[in-house]
């Protein structure tokens, strides 16, 4: 039995972890050059000085004259006093912190809900300050300042935890590897090194067993702004008591924004190597936004503090799949250049380039000729590189990293949320969306967890908007499987047109030219309808009026990804499993509406068109993407800079806009999406789709992918640091419904690999043919010798008539099938050749499904969601933490008998 702490300390140490994140965030969350306006240290019992209540004092009773509204008086401009005192971090008596801005309109006829709310925000503890915009003279900013108070009461019903007073002291162990490139020098982050400690929900009562050596930095930013925006949530603007929350007040446009204001600039005219940061906006950008750390690791820790655990874990998932992409694109390439170094002793290539007799029939009705099947070389030995023998290993390994990658993210994501202080909380009921509760308002209900009435939505309404929704879901899907078949019926028209051009190259290479342009429109198509999308999803999710707003997130996130993910792959699942594949045979091809016959495939296979459609598609959507992520704010920021320096906005001509204080500048940026995290989710996950569905097709998609996501981070870092406006520091514990979705898309992978190999790749029927037609029958497939012959067999026999043309004097032609001759007794029927061949394939996607299913549950039963270490520490800091919370009660009241001049005993008093 253990007499103290310091003896289960001694008897064993854990091992080093980041819990004490959180500790440092009192001590060193600001850099030094920003400490001399934070350096105002208050133990928690030492007493307030006069300045302080006299302050607190003239804020209260100035309340009661600021319940009526009073513009002028709150209109003060103060001239050239920004860049001097703090740049707009502060109120005007240089001590005050700016914990969140409020932004409206003088204009606005709602003057009367915004004194209302800023009223109950002061009765809430609070402190307001208003200050007019510089650049627009229509425009005046509230600051909202926590008073520590304030900020302690909000903290204990929040639960949040904070650094508990004791510290454990491990020895940090030195590795003998060499330095990882990859890693930030802790020079870089020099208030980012390990440290431990505990951390425990906050409680007023127990102040004294937290580590709090500075009041002003004991709470975080982030945190502050978090507890800010909880009570902006929750502050009635009217008397109703479903009239509260900031929310409503930006939807009906009592104010214009509201956001927490940047830390400062994200650059400094000193090296941050030198002088330090300025600020961790600061230092974001020189260890994270900037492309000349392309290779470093993410400072996730940094990103969590600085906007919140929602956006960190978005960043940190992100950073997971690409790392995760390394293997997968480099036995991409392994592949790809299999083909490329085997392209010249590939047998069947060799066929088709040396079949210099062989004459092939029309691929079109009226404007084509017989053509040599030489004349295909290119074609064939281009199709070799996606088409090899590494396709099926390809394809199984990526079904199995799929796997791995979402276990293992698993396992990474425990760890962060250990390491963020996540484990313990749960997300709390989240508020109701206001139109929510405006629509529904009449009808009531006790909710089971707060006991409050609350509105109520009934089960028959919720189901009739929810069959709407569905409706219109599939309505949107008939309208994408529309476009497809318009892109069809194009390259059936254009086919005629490029087989009849005049310019011999186009001629000769119409079926290139076919595709390309069918692909090409396909993609303006695609990117077209992305638009119209967005708000068709935007609408549905609003009919169906959900509760809440994560709620509303999953639902509009869900059908987004439908209609994306259906416009994005229709075509692909056309030329994958439909092109060709009911073309006929000459002599009896099958036309759409009786008069633009079929397209079929190339003798060499349709796999080179779906290549092509992946790898146009996947590129230019990356390339567009990327504008919008990046050039687009830029733009807007640039025509928002262009139209203050010009006075446009009615306010004094800012010619240097370094002088304007940080509300400004912040107001003058971009806000963030208004779907949150959805299109950066979406636009990850859709790759992710294209990186493992059709992978057997075209195995450089994830180095294509790997690519882009080393550009994505650093575009988005850069977006979230320099072009937009500080999102709310947003609590989670996981990336929501994207994990299901990821995980259905691995199930999908599965059988749509196994289907382009088994229909669309010749594999099967070269392996079919290799054991049972070709010359190594008795022996099994040896070497490329074995299909030997091949063409010849896969090539039927066409009776044209009489000889008509210049190129051959023979009546017969050659086409892809397995067919009988025609002067066998049964013309042009299937022969035995072609059954074999469809039976193979569909043992080949049976035993490869059921193969490869069983090898992904087998790995994610094998790989624990949490590691055995972690759970450990966490039942090991469980018990600790019992332990330290009643040592440090007794010596509290230990502290204090002795204060009182009474007797003290060992044992608990």
């Amino acid at each position: 039995m253990h007499n103290s702490i310091s003896e289960i300390l001694k008897e064993k140490t854990l091992k080093p972890t980041r819990r004490s994140l959180p500790c440092l965030a009192q001590s060193q969350t600001h850099p030094l050059n920003l400490n001399h306006f934070l350096s105002v240290p208050l133990s928690p019992d030492e007493p307030k000085p006069e300045a302080t209540r006299l302050t607190q004092s003239i804020s209260t009773s100035s309340e009661k004259d600021k319940d009526h509204y009073v513009e002028e008086s709150e209109s003060r401009t103060y001239k050239g006093q920004y860049g001097a005192r703090s740049s707009g971090l502060l109120f005007r008596d240089g001590k005050k912190r700016i914990d969140y801005i409020l932004v409206y309109k003088k204009s606005s006829p709602l003057v009367e809900k915004r004194c209302t709310f800023e009223k109950n925000l002061r009765a809430e503890g609070m402190m307001l300050e208003k200050e007019p915009s510089l650049t627009n003279n229509d425009i005046m900013f509230v600051k909202i300042h926590a008073p520590w108070d304030t900020l302690c009461k909000y903290a204990e019903q929040m639960n949040i935890r904070m650094p508990f007073r004791f510290h454990l002291r491990c020895r940090q162990l030195k590795s003998w590897l060499p330095k990882n490139p990859m890693k930030l020098d802790k020079e870089a982050l020099p208030e980012l090194e390990d440290t431990d400690c505990y951390t425990a929900p906050f409680c007023r009562a127990r102040m004294h067993h937290f580590t709090i050596n500075n009041r002003q930095t004991f709470f975080s930013n982030s945190t502050r702004s978090r507890i800010v925006h909880h009570v902006l949530q929750r502050t009635k603007y009217e008397d109703s008591k479903s009239k509260m929350g900031i929310n409503r007040l930006l939807g009906n446009s009592t104010y214009e924004a509201a956001f927490p204001p940047h830390e400062g600039g994200y650059k400094s005219r000193h090296p941050i190597k030198t002088h330090g940061a300025e600020n961790h906006r600061h230092l974001l950008y020189e260890r994270w936004a900037r492309w000349g750390i392309w290779y470093k690791y993410q400072p996730l820790d940094l990103i969590r503090r600085y906007f919140g655990e929602k956006i960190g874990l978005y960043f940190a998932w992100l950073g997971w799949y690409t790392g995760m992409l390394i293997p997968a694109a480099l036995v991409g390439l392994f592949v790809f250049l299999y083909g490329l170094f085997t392209m010249d002793s590939s047998q069947v290539s060799k066929e088709i380039c040396e079949a210099n007799t062989t004459i092939m029939c029309p691929m079109c009705e009226e404007s084509c000729s017989p053509w040599t099947l030489s004349d295909s070389c290119v074609y064939a030995k281009v199709t070799h590189l996606f088409d090899n023998g590494g396709t099926v290993f390809f394809a199984i390994f990526m079904a199995i990293w799929a796997t791995v990658f979402l276990e293992f993210w698993k396992r990474r994501r425990a760890e962060l949320t250990y390491d963020w202080d996540l484990i313990d909380w749960e997300e709390e009921e989240d508020e109701l969306r206001p139109q929510f509760e405006a629509k529904y308002s009449r009808v009531e209900r006790v909710n089971p967890v707060s006991g409050r009435p609350e509105p109520f939505q009934p089960l028959t309404d919720k189901l009739s908007r929810l069959m709407v929704s569905v409706s219109g879901i599939f309505f949107m899907i008939s309208l994408v499987l529309t476009a497809v078949f318009a892109v069809v019926v194009f390259r059936l028209i254009a086919m005629e047109k490029f087989a009849s051009f005049h310019w011999e190259f186009v001629k000769k290479n119409w079926q290139f030219a076919t595709s390309g342009t069918g692909v090409c429109i396909n993609f303006v198509i695609i990117m077209s309808l992305n638009v119209v999308y967005e708000k068709v999803a935007y609408l549905l999710t609003n009919l169906e009026h959900p509760r809440t707003e994560s709620e509303w997130e999953n639902s509009f996130a869900l059908k987004m990804f439908l209609f994306q993910f259906v416009n994005l792959n229709s075509s692909t699942f056309y030329i994958a499993f439909f092109l060709g594949r009911f073309a006929g045979r000459p002599g009896n091809y099958n036309k759409l509406f009786k008069r633009w016959r079929l397209e079929e495939c190339h003798p060499s296979g349709c796999l080179i068109d779906l290549c092509l459609q992946m790898g146009v598609i996947m590129f230019f959507k990356q390339i567009w993407n990327n504008f919008m992520e990046l050039g687009y704010p830029l733009l807007q920021n640039w025509w928002s800079r262009r139209k203050m320096k010009k006075g446009g906005g009615g306010g004094q001509n800012a010619e240097n806009t370094a002088e304007l204080p940080q509300w400004d500048k912040d107001w003058n940026l971009q806000p963030m999406n208004p779907h949150g995290l959805v299109d950066e989710y979406l636009e990850m996950v859709l790759q992710f789709g294209f990186t493992t569905i059709f992978v057997a097709a075209f195995p450089l998609a994830p180095l294509l992918a790997l690519l882009n996501n080393i550009i994505e981070i650093r575009l988005d870092a850069y977006k979230f640091v320099t072009q937009w406006r500080r999102p709310m520091p947003a609590r989670a514990t996981d990336i929501g419904i994207w994990h299901g979705i990821l995980e259905g898309i691995g199930v999908l992978a599965v059988i749509t690999n196994a289907f382009v190999i088994a229909i669309t790749s010749d594999y099967i029927p070269r392996f079919v043919y290799a054991f049972k037609y070709g010359p190594c029958v008795d022996k099994g497939y040896l070497h490329e010798k074995c299909l030997r012959g091949y063409m010849n067999s896969s090539l039927s026999v066409f009776d044209m008539g009489e000889p008509n043309g210049s190129l051959t004097q023979t009546r017969y032609c050659r086409y892809r099938d397995y067919r009988a001759s025609p002067w066998s007794q049964a013309p042009y029927d299937f022969t035995l050749q072609f059954w074999h061949v469809l039976a193979a394939r569909l043992a080949f996607i049976i035993v490869f499904e059921h193969l490869v299913y069983g090898i992904k549950s087998f790995i994610a039963y094998l790989i624990p969601d949490m590691p055995k270490g972690l759970c450990e520490r966490m039942r090991r800091e469980k018990y600790l933490m019992q332990e330290l919370m009643y040592e440090s009660e007794l010596n509290h009241l230990q502290k204090e008998r002795r204060k009182n001049g009474k007797r003290y005993h060992h044992e608990w008093p």
